[in-house]
């Protein structure tokens, strides 16, 4: 994705180094934006499939902000992630908390209304045609383990992704407001009678996700310079699939399914065909589910009838 490995003389094990380096790169940016996922629906077990499309707004604030306001790239992203944060609350309190107890179906049927909204306000107010991303300023390259030529983006783009998960990390298990979003993911009721304020709970999560989605934004659209309305769809599905993957609203599934969804998808293009990279993920996807219905690292529940 954002490797370059020099032809002459790789050896096989440097040629799978630069795949593997090349996947961790992709998988980091799905892992960014499967934590939105996972904890969305680890606190109100929502599908949040409008979340890809956070990913496309995203972008086009950057995009804005960096080429005609001439807004330095870094606050660009920042103010991207202020934006995308209100985005989700509004999304939250506009679309969802109206259905927060009605049919996981309307809920999902209404996530999947909210994606298509913003797809095509979108396209109507920016055309369909892509733009070319703003660049992130940083260019070069380091060789590691004999010829394998990394860009230093690949490793801004893993470096920024594990710092961004290492802080969610520690954003939910030590602060105040991370206890009360493990509370609502086990017992909202229960939360609520100690005193939680469920709504500001869900709002914050909302806020989070959608502010990693815009970090993930800027990585991801750096690599792929070009931004479009329809540029969060794939990306949102694949993330989604890393999410299932490991374990749905386990925020540590979201970032294993990622590195290993970008993993695989690199060795397949490196080692079978390109056509195969989607048919295989979703294969070893259907194969985990079927030995393991709750993902990687998640715990079989049974459910009340």
């Amino acid at each position: 994705m954002c490797l370059q490995v020099l032809p002459p003389r790789t050896s096989i094990m440097e040629l799978f180094i630069a795949q593997l380096i090349n996947g961790l790169s992709a998988g980091s940016i799905y892992a960014l934006v499967a934590l939105g996922y996972t904890m969305v629906y680890g606190i109100v077990k929502l599908i949040n499939f409008a979340h890809g499309d956070v990913i496309m707004v995203g972008s086009y604030i950057i995009y804005f902000l960096a080429r005609y306001a001439g807004v330095p790239f870094l606050l660009a992203v920042f103010l991207a992630m202020v934006g995308c944060a209100i985005l989700g609350v509004l999304m939250e309190k506009v679309a969802y908390k109206p259905l927060r107890n009605a049919t996981r179906l309307s809920a999902l049927i209404t996530a999947i209304g909210v994606s298509l909204f913003l797809q095509n306000a979108f396209m109507v107010a920016f055309r369909p045609d892509p733009r070319p991303f703003p660049s992130l300023g940083v260019e070069g390259s380091v060789t590691l383990f004999g010829d394998v030529t990394v860009s230093w983006l690949a490793i801004i783009t893993i470096s920024v992704s594990a710092l961004m998960m290492l802080l969610l990390h520690l954003f939910v298990k030590k602060t105040k407001m991370g206890k009360a979003m493990r509370a609502v993911s086990e017992d909202s009721g229960a939360a609520s009678l100690m005193g939680v304020n469920v709504n500001n709970t869900i709002a914050v999560t909302f806020a989070i996700g959608s502010a990693l989605a815009a970090v993930g934004s800027a990585l991801y659209a750096s690599t792929f310079p070009l931004v479009e309305p329809f540029m969060g769809l794939q990306m949102g599905l694949t993330a989604f699939v890393a999410a299932v993957l490991g374990g749905i609203g386990i925020i540590p599934g979201a970032m294993l399914g990622g590195l290993l969804l970008g993993v695989i998808e690199s060795l397949t293009r490196a080692y079978v065909s390109t056509l195969w990279s989607d048919a295989v993920v979703f294969g070893i996807l259907i194969l985990v589910l079927l030995i393991k219905p709750s993902g990687l690292l998640g715990k079989t529940v049974r459910e009340k009838v």
